[in-house]
């Protein structure tokens, strides 16, 4: 899922992520996985909201969201 909210603040990006996961099918919306921008600074309201968890990669290793890296350069293209 890509979710484009207005600005990069946990207060626009939280509440437009929830609404985008509400629209997903239950068997997609087992897990997030982000990276540590301040824009997840509230994962835990996500989570309880959405019934996700939340994971994220460890600082510095990108490979750990292959999936999300590799979509981010296709959307870039």
């Amino acid at each position: 899922m890509r979710v484009k909210p207005a600005d990069r603040s946990t207060r626009t990006a939280v509440p437009a992520l929830i609404l985008q996961a509400q629209n997903l099918p239950h068997e997609l919306s087992r897990s997030l996985t982000g990276d540590r921008g301040e824009e997840m600074a509230s994962h835990k309201r996500f989570s309880l909201t959405a019934d996700i968890q939340v994971y994220f990669s460890d600082p510095q290793n990108p490979w750990q969201r292959g999936t999300s890296e590799h979509t981010n350069g296709l959307l870039r293209q």
